[in-house]
């Protein structure tokens, strides 16, 4: 017989496991020839699917700069406008894998890991479709805070292709623009 402890005890470790899951959605592969230097810099977060940890976010962006570990500092960045104010996190990203392979472990928690992987990726590094380790999460990204309208129609055409549920993005607003907390 289970008791109430482990009762509560036994889905929390395994939403905890399924959470650092590093590989990717069944069927989809990250992108090959990838060059983690050129993907470094800013940005724009234009559209996602809902999550609690980006709910009521707008105006998000991400900043990845390399350290001399190998490893990636991720600052994410967005408005909250439930509580009307900035927030940001800070993490860490490592390649997974072959180095040439579009597929990291990022952290925002310590030890908890979660999966990054771009699935599809502009030659220049313009813009790119990241998912998590299931098709629940999916980002379009940009370097510019606005996508032309034929490029966003080929990335909703690309992730649909894929199995997302792209009638559920959330197209994010960047008419806000960032400003720190006084003192940062």
């Amino acid at each position: 017989m289970m008791t109430l402890r482990a009762y509560w005890l036994a889905p929390l470790l395994a939403l905890t496991l399924s959470a650092c899951a590093l590989t990717p959605p069944t069927g989809l592969r990250p992108v090959t020839g990838f060059d983690i230097n050129r993907y470094l810099g800013s940005w724009y977060e234009i559209a996602r699917l809902d999550h609690s940890f980006e709910r009521d976010m707008q105006a998000v962006s991400a900043t990845y700069v390399a350290q001399p570990n190998g490893s990636v500092n991720v600052i994410n960045r967005g408005y909250d406008t439930r509580r009307q104010g900035w927030k940001e996190a800070l993490g860490r990203a490592w390649l997974i894998g072959d180095r040439g392979t579009a597929s990291l472990k990022v952290s925002f928690f310590g030890p908890f890991y979660g999966a990054y992987h771009v699935i599809a990726l502009d030659p220049d590094y313009r813009w790119s479709l990241v998912t998590g380790p299931d098709r629940d999460y999916l980002w379009i990204l940009a370097r510019e805070a606005h996508l032309p309208d034929a490029v966003r129609d080929d990335l909703i055409a690309r992730a649909q292709a894929m199995g997302f549920a792209t009638e559920h993005l959330i197209w994010v607003d960047h008419t806000l623009s960032y400003s720190p907390q006084p003192g940062r």
